[in-house]
């Protein structure tokens, strides 16, 4: 018997060939359900037991359209495929918890993906389908209505825009005792266009006036506009492209209109990503002028000498949480650490973090969807584990978006954090000078060279054991980066031939490796008294033991053998290692004194 399908499952069915591209195609058809990704999800590991949180269980839910309507397996054998269609409302509105409810789109799980499939891609391809028919949160209907009607996805009038434009521009005066700091606005040819997320006028107005001051002292010619400001984009999360395409073309179209040189962006992951990677594609642009975030502005005022800071200005512990557009989606991931150097005394790296920092719980737009609030904050928790083991009191952050996400969750978990900006700690940091007007500071051979870091790993020989060549030579770069003297062996045999011509002082020891493994080379050693006492550090893909058959653990029991000094998990994190080898060294040295 032929189902009777529903108005809005019949216009979603019809829409859905239009958007599968060929990355969506292979997507769907490329996952062999290996599980890989299932542990790489917060909401995974949040709620244990319940597979509707799997991300190989959330994409088949899109993956039995696609079988049933767009797929030849689909139509010869539904059953063994497991081809299955829509036909109701109710069945749409199950979907929508899925695709809104269950998945961030953080692509945590897309960049552990053996196979390259992308999760966030097609699910935000699934959350465009079913806003087309009018079914999302109401929250993301709201905002998306002010975006497209307003300007601006928090309804901020114009009116109420420019005050406070004008409003920050006499605080800063007033702060500096300068009558000429300015916040200038539709100032055409400038060398920088400086667009900013309507949070921060609604919430946050002192982050405008922070960077104002920044780009005073830095003497830069720039300006803020009057209308196309808003660099953040709806479009990117209820997956609407028309959205995506009319928000970016607007600040384009603006700072054309002012004939500015380059568009600076504010800290903002998803406004980063949307202005700068994605609408040039939404809206089918070719673009003639450079743009960057505001990170990269920053760091570049102060290598350059552009602008003076102090970091003692800002001792209290400072680590910081990786955007997920800006890092996994974006690549940025030295930038804001580079800054951070520059900025506070003292930096403490969260693990995991870069590529696989856990995401805050309030991207993908979950901050506009109330509904799903109790399952974001039980999620939060992984995050707030994160953060608690840092010691921090500070977790800086470079998206406006993440700055809310942490600090509901900070709340929630009764965490003693706060939650910062980078620009804030720059401001924090700033000394006011003349303007320098772009030149910069020349600093003395003497200055250049007291600056130059030590040599953390100066004297010290490591052995690096691996049998991937581009691993020995990550290791190789963090450790030599240091001043060490790095020996490698791609095997267990020549290891221990390198080991019998001269002792290191420390070994990296993979444990899966051809001919024999590195538990092998690690039983011999610890039975040997001239090597009984080498510090070895575990670094492989199985550090935590969860392979059959790789249960290095009860290995070491059975052979009554100490442990290791560490064991480090790859992917490798370089500040991670570098951290456990000075600790294991350090503590070595000072036993011996």
């Amino acid at each position: 018997m032929q189902l009777e399908r529903s108005e809005k499952a019949a216009i979603f069915l019809e829409r859905l060939p239009q958007k599968v591209n060929r990355q969506i195609m292979l997507s769907l058809e490329a996952c062999v359900h290996c599980g890989l990704c299932t542990d790489r999800c917060h909401y995974v590991l949040a709620n244990p037991g319940d597979v509707t949180y799997a991300p190989a269980y959330k994409a088949d839910r899109l993956r039995k359209l696609f079988k049933a309507h767009m797929d030849w397996t689909g139509r010869i054998a539904p059953w063994w495929v497991g081809a299955r269609s829509v036909y109701t409302d109710a069945e749409l509105e199950e979907l929508k918890d899925t695709v809104f409810g269950k998945c961030t789109n953080c692509r945590r799980c897309s960049v552990n993906c053996p196979m390259g499939v992308d999760m966030a891609t097609f699910n935000r391809m699934a959350r465009g389908l079913l806003v087309h028919v009018g079914v999302m949160p109401e929250g993301v209907s709201h905002v998306a209505k002010d975006q497209w009607e307003i300007g601006n996805q928090m309804g901020v009038l114009n009116e109420e825009y420019l005050d406070t434009l004008t409003w920050m521009e006499e605080e800063l005066q007033d702060e500096y005792g300068d009558p000429n700091i300015k916040i200038p606005v539709d100032k055409p040819d400038c060398d920088v266009m400086y667009t900013i997320n309507p949070r921060e006028v609604k919430y946050d107005p002192r982050t405008i006036a922070e960077a104002a001051a920044i780009f005073h002292f830095a003497g830069e010619s720039w300006t803020m506009s009057s209308a196309g400001w808003d660099m953040t984009n709806f479009g990117l999360f209820n997956g609407d492209d028309e959205l995506g395409a009319a928000v970016a073309g607007r600040v384009y179209d603006t700072l054309e209109r002012l004939r500015a040189k380059k568009l600076v962006i504010s800290e903002c992951g998803h406004g980063f990503r949307s202005t700068r990677c994605e609408g040039p594609n939404w809206g089918k642009r070719q673009l003639g002028f450079p743009m960057e975030s505001a990170i990269v502005t920053m760091t570049n005022y102060i290598q350059q000498g552009r602008i003076r800071v102090d970091k003692s200005k800002n001792t209290v512990p400072v680590t910081y949480h990786d955007s997920c557009n800006l890092a996994r989606s974006c690549g940025i991931f030295e930038e804001p650490r580079a800054l951070l150097k520059l900025i506070v005394s003292d930096f403490r790296e969260m693990y995991p973090n870069r590529a696989e920092n856990f995401c805050c719980t309030g991207g993908g737009g979950a901050m506009s969807m109330s509904e799903y609030t109790p399952r974001r904050l039980q999620s939060a928790r992984i995050k707030a584990e994160q953060l608690k083991a840092t010691g921090a009191k500070i977790v800086a952050t470079s998206c406006h978006n993440c700055v809310d996400g942490l600090y509901d969750l900070i709340r929630h978990y009764k965490l003693d954090m706060e939650v910062k900006l980078l620009v804030n700690l720059v401001a924090n940091a700033l000394v006011p000078t003349e303007k320098i007007a772009g030149k910069a500071v020349p600093v003395p051979a003497a200055v250049e060279a007291a600056r130059a870091p030590a040599k953390l790993l100066a004297g010290y020989k490591i052995l690096v054991v691996d049998d991937e060549p581009d691993v020995r030579t990550y290791l190789r770069s963090i450790f030599q980066e240091q001043g060490a003297e790095v020996v490698e062996a791609p095997d267990a045999r020549q290891a221990m031939r390198s080991l019998l011509s001269g002792k290191p002082h420390l070994m990296t020891l993979d444990l899966i490796m051809p001919h024999k493994t590195g538990d092998w080379l690690y039983w011999e050693l610890r039975k040997d008294p001239n090597f009984a006492d080498l510090p070895i550090v575990i670094i492989t893909g199985y550090a935590r033991m969860e392979a059959p058959g790789v249960d290095f653990h009860k290995f070491i029991a059975e052979k009554n053998l100490p442990p290791p000094e560490a064991f480090i998990e790859k992917p490798i994190q370089p500040e991670m290692v570098l951290d456990t080898v000075l600790k294991i060294l350090g503590s070595r040295m000072s036993l011996q004194v």
